[in-house]
């Protein structure tokens, strides 16, 4: 095996390449990214770089002099339209058909628009990327009121830290909780709680939703219907969108991949096609079911992607992690929501606002642990998920109780 390609240049590629050549790899390797930026992380954009605490700069996600040991040819920004599987070529949007031995694809996803006509306002911004966060900071510099159109994770992240800079916040969702598709009832009133005690507005139930820009392109009107019928327009200096991610997948599906909300992969993150992969926000892995947008995700399946095309077959079994951080509070997610409304539920809370919760199978063992400033207990977690321990509900409840010695054999 002479030449491996990637496509995409972020998390999982960077450490698909770092892994191959780790294990041993000498031949060409070749990322292929469509933006002007690679190997950087994301997450701090909704946060850190919004609030002006970090730079872009310090989003990389290795050293410079660590990725150039790995001996990569990069070609951005350049995107890949089509995956000639039978001859084994990439073909890019400059005209280059690029030959492969093994492919990743780490394609990610984007930001989501509901409506075409909205990405044509000036005033109404997303955030997926580097480009993206610079337009924001262009865009905020002078906004006092900001709309926010999506009451799931990125739009929370947006909200608090542009509260945080003392920006008039409201968010519109349709749903009739915060980040319904992620987290339980009572979580969802936790994260309402923790916006409104900051001075953030948020409307819930809001039907129909849409967006008008004046002539002047100076501000951005909001029209809602909400359950009952009634309507209301709000005008805002900017409107940010956090409606969900559109999953990168064009490109396996023009090819002949296997896909459904992404792409589908076994527990190697090979795809239907022996000599391709893939890894990160697009893939489909088989214990989960449905894509996963998280930091670790793409991290550990870059690696076991890297692995399984250097033939060591190391299957992926990370239970899904992720994290946000809003004002004071890092919310730390293990597991995944699936079945969570049969379990067993149960709250750990001292008062300080700093609270666990814990859902339990039928079997008193961890599925799905959401936990406040607390990254003790998320490490612990892990341990108890992996070695399958039941728990008892009356002792993860008692804050008297220090869970640290719940300590698997």
């Amino acid at each position: 095996m002479n030449k491996i390609v990637i496509v995409g240049a972020g998390q999982a590629a960077i450490w698909t390449a770092k892994t191959l050549r780790e294990e041993g790899y000498t031949g060409s390797l070749i990322i292929i990214g469509n933006e002007d930026y690679a190997f950087y992380e994301r997450p701090p954009l909704s946060k850190q770089v919004l609030l002006g605490e970090a730079t872009h700069d310090s989003l990389k996600i290795f050293k410079d002099d660590v990725v150039d040991a790995l001996d990569i040819t990069l070609l951005k920004p350049v995107t890949v339209t089509h995956i000639d599987r039978q001859n084994k070529q990439v073909q890019t949007n400059d005209h280059q058909n690029i030959a492969y031995d093994k492919l990743l694809i780490a394609t990610g996803s984007k930001a989501k628009i509901p409506v075409e006509r909205w990405s044509s306002y000036d005033s109404v911004v997303s955030l997926r990327n580097i480009e993206d966060s610079l337009h924001i900071q262009d865009k905020i510099k002078h906004a006092k009121n900001v709309g926010i159109i999506g009451g799931g994770w990125i739009g929370l992240e947006v909200a608090a830290s542009l509260s945080k800079r003392n920006i008039n916040v409201t968010v519109y969702e349709m749903n009739d909780r915060l980040c319904a598709r992620s987290v339980s009832q009572e979580v969802s009133d936790y994260l309402f709680n923790l916006h409104e005690q900051h001075g953030v507005h948020i409307k819930l139930s809001c039907k129909n939703i849409d967006l008008t820009q004046d002539d002047a392109h100076s501000s951005v009107k909001v029209h809602i219907t909400d359950n009952e019928g009634a309507s209301e327009t709000m005008s805002h200096d900017v409107v940010f969108l956090g409606t969900g991610a559109h999953i990168n997948k064009e490109v396996a599906e023009l090819s002949g991949l296997e896909t459904q909300d992404g792409i589908i992969v076994d527990e190697y993150c090979q795809t239907n096609d022996p000599d391709i992969y893939a890894a990160g926000d697009v893939a489909i892995h088989p214990s989960l079911g449905f894509c996963i947008q998280s930091w670790s995700n793409a991290q550990h399946q870059g690696v076991t992607a890297a692995k399984s095309m250097l033939n060591q077959n190391i299957p992926y079994k990370e239970t899904p992690w992720l994290w946000s951080d809003q004002y004071d509070k890092n919310i730390q997610i293990l597991g995944t929501p699936v079945d969570i409304d049969v379990c067993q539920r149960v709250i750990r809370a001292d008062g300080s606002g700093d609270d666990c919760f814990f859902y339990l199978d039928d079997e008193k063992k961890l599925r799905y642990l959401v936990a406040i400033n607390n990254n003790k207990v998320v490490k612990i977690a892990k341990r108890w998920i992996k070695a399958s321990l039941p728990l008892d509900s009356e002792v993860l409840a008692d804050t008297s109780f220090n869970l640290m010695k719940i300590k698997p054999k």
